[in-house]
């Protein structure tokens, strides 16, 4: 489910402000990207859960009025920075989460690659279809594509607006497809899921 201007370009300004004001301890430093999460650090053995900042928890709620979780309710945000030329190899969110997550763009577009999922658990290699994600956008993966399908972003400066992005017709702009070229900039996504397995014991994250 692909949702455009699920936030407001206020909103998306707030949410940039906040980020930008993250302190530096804060952020996990990888090669690609860097990150912070809030409600806590999923683990196999359980998730000691943190308060969300009240400033995120407004879009935790947004998206929880949506329903998707069912009798659940999201627990925990990812963040990620991206820029220019980063992105993420093929990979699933896993069974540390119920099999839903929901993600929110700020900042700048990108494109999310799709490849299957082999029994190995690894991906083949071919990308079978892709989804253009515009600024204050809303994916919501759940069923066969959380489970069957492998999502990556590659490390590249600007994209290539190809017929093998099918949600042109939900999008908010309108695009000129073939070889019209879209450059990158930095990205900020909120990814929103559900951690089922937590401690009772909350922490007040300050």
């Amino acid at each position: 489910m692909y949702i455009p201007n699920f936030i407001t370009s206020d909103q998306e300004s707030s949410i940039l402000s906040h980020i930008e004001r993250t302190p530096k301890p804060r952020w996990t430093q990888l090669l690609n990207r860097r990150l912070v999460n809030y409600g806590g650090v999923p683990h196999p053995n359980g998730m000691i859960a943190e308060e969300i900042p009240e400033w995120l928890q407004s879009y935790v709620d947004k998206v929880n009025n949506l329903g998707i979780f069912e009798s659940q309710k999201a627990n925990h945000v990812l963040v990620n920075e991206y820029l220019p030329g980063q992105g993420i190899l093929p990979h699933t969110d896993g069974p540390l989460f119920y099999p839903i997550i929901s993600t929110i763009s700020c900042g700048a577009h990108t494109v999310l690659e799709f490849t299957k999922r082999e029994t190995t658990g690894e991906a083949n290699g071919v990308v079978i279809f892709k989804l253009l994600l515009e600024p204050r956008s809303l994916l919501i993966l759940k069923d066969t594509l959380y489970s069957d399908y492998m999502h990556a972003i590659s490390e590249i400066n600007e994209d290539t607006l190809c017929d093998r992005i099918c949600n042109y017709n939900l999008c908010e702009n309108t695009y000129k497809i073939g070889d019209h070229l879209v450059r990158r900039a930095a990205r900020i996504s909120l990814t929103i899921r559900n951690v089922p397995k937590t401690s009772k014991m909350k922490l007040k994250f300050c």
